[in-house]
C-alpha cells in the first residue's frame, strides 16, 4: 500500500485518481511516500524520510524547498499548462478592464443608487458614458513575455481578437514554439517588447533573473500609455517602480493578481485577489496531473513535469525495474552496469538523462533485484538514491 499525504483542498476528482485498493491518501499519513499540495509552505517542515516525491497542483514552487529536496533525492513536480486557460481568460478580461473603463464605470453607477427621478438618472448615467468611453482591443499590439504554456495561449487568444503580438523568451523552447501561431512576432530584448506594446501582459516565473525585472528602467522604455496585466507573480514588478510610472502616466493602468497595501490606494491600479487560476477546472486539472505524475513516478519510476529531475520515462514490457539517481558525474552508470554483468543478470532496457548536477537511470533486468542488489547498487560511490520499482 502507497500513502500520499495531501495539504490543502485537493479536487477530489484529483484525489479519485489514486486506485483505493493501493493507495491510501490523506492529510495525516505520518510516513508518506509522496506529497501532494497546492499552497502549503514547506520551508518550514522536516520531512519524513519516507517521502520520495512532492507534486504542487499549480505551476509556481515557491512554496518549496526546492534545491534542499533535490539533495535529498526528493523529485519535485509541478502542473505547467494545467490552469493556462483559467489565466488565459483573465488576461482577456484584464485586456477588456484596461480598455473600456469598465471597473471605473460600474464604480460610478453605484453612486447613482440614491437617484429616484427616472429623468435625472438617465441624465447621469449618459454623463458617465462619455466620461468612461475607452478603446477598442482590435488593431492593438500586445507584447507577451513568456511564451510557456499560458504566454502561447494569451498570445493565439489576442490574434484571434484582431490584436497585434510581439513575443519575447530568451528561452523558448521548441514544444513551446510549436504552440505558437507563426503571427506572433519575436522581439529581440525586452525593450524592444515595451517600446512597442500597447499592452503588455507577463507570464515567467519569480526567479532570480526576474524578480523586479519590471523596473525603472523597463518603465523608461515603454511605450507612453500603455496598461501592464501582470498574473504572473508579484514580484516580478518593482512596486514603487509601478507607482512612479502611474503617477507620470507613462503606464495608464497596472492590472494585476497581487494587491498590495499602496497599490490598493492607487486609483490606476485594478486589483484582483489571486483569482488567476481560481476556477474549478483549472483546480482539478491541476490535481489531476499532480496525481498521475505521482503515480506514474511511484509505480514505473517515470519523471515528467519536474522542476528539479530530468524528464524520463521508459516504456514497460517485462522483467523488474530499477531506478537510482546519482551526481551528474562520469563513469556512475557503468559502474552499475558491471555489478550488473559480474552478477549475470541481464539488462533488457535502459535509459539515462541528466538535468545540471544530478542524473536519473532507470534500468529493467530479467531477474527480480534482491535487497542485498539494491545495497550494493546504493553503495557506488555518487549514487544517492536506488529503488525497485
Amino acid at each position: 500500500m502507497k500513502t500520499i499525504r495531501t495539504y490543502n483542498n485537493i479536487a477530489e476528482k484529483g484525489l479519485n485518481q489514486f486506485p483505493k485498493d493501493s493507495y491510501r491518501v490523506s492529510p495525516d499519513e505520518a510516513e508518506p511516500d509522496a506529497i501532494l499540495l497546492r499552497s502549503q509552505k514547506l520551508h518550514e517542515e522536516t520531512l519524513p524520510k519516507s517521502v520520495l516525491a512532492v507534486a504542487r497542483a499549480g505551476a509556481g514552487v515557491n512554496n518549496i524547498p526546492v534545491s534542499d529536496y533535490t539533495r535529498q533525492g526528493i523529485v519535485v513536480f509541478n502542473t505547467p499548462g494545467a490552469n493556462a486557460n483559467a489565466v488565459k481568460e483573465l488576461v482577456l478580461a484584464s485586456l477588456l478592464l484596461g480598455s473600456r473603463g469598465i471597473s471605473q464605470s460600474m464604480a460610478y453607477v453605484k453612486t447613482l443608487a440614491d437617484e429616484t427621478d427616472p429623468h435625472e438618472l438617465h441624465k447621469k448615467v449618459e454623463a458617465g458614458k462619455k466620461a468612461y468611453g475607452g478603446g477598442e482591443l482590435e488593431g492593438k499590439t500586445l507584447g507577451v513575455v513568456g511564451l510557456g504554456a499560458i504566454g502561447a495561449k494569451v498570445a493565439n487568444l489576442a490574434l484571434s481578437l484582431g490584436m497585434k503580438v510581439i513575443g519575447y523568451d530568451p528561452k523558448l523552447s521548441v514544444e513551446a514554439a510549436w504552440r505558437l501561431s507563426s503571427e506572433v512576432v519575436k522581439a529581440d530584448s525586452l525593450n524592444a517588447l515595451l517600446s512597442r506594446s500597447d499592452y503588455v501582459t507577463l507570464h515567467v516565473p519569480a526567479v532570480e533573473a526576474t524578480i523586479g525585472f519590471i523596473n525603472d528602467d523597463a518603465f523608461a522604455a515603454l511605450k507612453q500609455g500603455a496598461k501592464l496585466i501582470n498574473l504572473a507573480r508579484g514580484e516580478l514588478v518593482n512596486e514603487q517602480a509601478v507607482i512612479n510610472a502611474l503617477d507620470t502616466g507613462k503606464l495608464a493602468y497596472y492590472i494585476a493578481d497581487f494587491p498590495t497595501e499602496k497599490l490598493i490606494a492607487h486609483d490606476k491600479a485594478i486589483l484582483f485577489p489571486h483569482l488567476g487560476a481560481s476556477t474549478v477546472e483549472a483546480e482539478e486539472n491541476c490535481a489531476v496531473m499532480g496525481a498521475k505524475q505521482l503515480i506514474d513516478f511511484l509505480e514505473n519510476g517515470n519523471i515528467v513535469n519536474s522542476v528539479n529531475f530530468p524528464a524520463i520515462s521508459m516504456e514497460r514490457t517485462s522483467g523488474y525495474r530499477i531506478t537510482f539517481a546519482n551526481d551528474n558525474v562520469p563513469k556512475v552508470l557503468g559502474v552499475v552496469l558491471n555489478l550488473l554483468a559480474d552478477l549475470n543478470i541481464n539488462v533488457i532496457d535502459i535509459v539515462n538523462k541528466s538535468r545540471d548536477d544530478i542524473a536519473y537511470n532507470i534500468i529493467d533486468i530479467e531477474q527480480r533485484p534482491t535487497t542485498e542488489l539494491l545495497q550494493q547498487i546504493a553503495s557506488v560511490e555518487h549514487i544517492f538514491q536506488v529503488r525497485c520499482v
